[in-house]
């Protein structure tokens, strides 16, 4: 708390030298972007959005789960046989399947229906609005934005990263230490070895923890109701409809981590696959 109220009233004091108001003024923390597009979230991206979220808590989980247990409670054998891996990892390579499915299918409505420019800058103008929009978050008066027809330039600028860097990133390192990955490519292995892939991997997963942290903080304090009827139910106004959506969906993923137990478990990836005690 101490270093937080350092940090706002820091900011709070960069408002205060000479140019900074005029810059906040100039650029107050959007843009308006090249291309026009319909406002609101369509069906697709609201349902991308929850299953991206439902899928993102389960990687994570099951992620640190095969990170630190050392003794795994059971093990899981493709039909086709191969390597044995811990249940835990057939969990976070299954989940990793799904979502890859899911930000596929995202990505390719995103620039077929043209809503790629909510989070692909257009202009060089993005990066003193997204200064700008930063300064204000952290003096704790949010800059002026309507999510239900612009990103403000900082919003746009993560939302990128996170589609464009962070989540293809994940991917490229988490298949280089998957079953999937041809062990025997002895030059492919000397050019991209695992030793790599993990000093990326690890740390990719604590942005995507600590984005969706901060997301879900700013959404819930720069009008929440608002907010959430924004992705949860479609709509601009402001009611009740949106958060029991969000609180159904939420329970709906607390149950899956819950859920996602040896117990559960190993009838699933029996369909699969042969499921031994460690």
């Amino acid at each position: 708390m101490i270093a937080a109220a350092i940090i706002v009233l820091t900011a709070r004091g960069v408002t205060t030298l000479p140019g900074v108001n005029e810059f906040l003024e100039r650029y107050p923390g959007d843009y308006n972007p090249r291309e026009a597009v319909d406002p609101g979230f369509p069906a697709w991206v609201r349902w991308t959005h929850f299953l991206n979220f439902f899928l993102m808590v389960l990687i994570i989980r099951s992620g640190w789960l095969v990170r630190s247990q050392q003794r795994p409670p059971a093990s899981w054998t493709s039909k086709r046989g191969g390597q044995k891996i811990s249940i835990n990892l057939w969990l976070h390579t299954s989940l990793d399947v799904l979502w890859l499915g899911n930000g596929l299918i995202f990505v390719v409505l995103l620039f077929l229906s043209g809503h790629w420019v909510r989070i692909v800058p257009t202009s060089w103008q993005v990066f003193p609005n997204a200064a700008s929009a930063l300064l204000q978050y952290l003096t704790l008066q949010w800059p002026v934005e309507n999510g239900w027809i612009n990103f403000n330039a900082l919003q746009q600028i993560m939302y990128f990263v996170v589609v464009f860097v962070a989540s293809p990133l994940a991917a490229i390192t988490g298949v280089r230490m998957s079953v999937w990955w041809p062990s025997k490519a002895t030059r492919l292995n000397r050019i991209y070895p695992a030793t790599l892939a993990r000093a990326i991997h690890f740390p990719t997963m604590l942005f995507f923890a600590f984005f969706i942290l901060v997301h879900v903080l700013l959404v819930m304090s720069t009008g929440a109701l608002r907010n959430l009827n924004h992705m949860f139910a479609g709509t601009d106004l402001v009611n009740w409809t949106g958060f029991w959506l969000f609180a159904t969906g939420l329970a709906t993923t607390v149950g899956a981590v819950f859920a996602t137990r040896p117990v559960v478990l190993a009838p699933i990836a029996g369909l699969f696959g042969t499921v031994s005690k460690r």
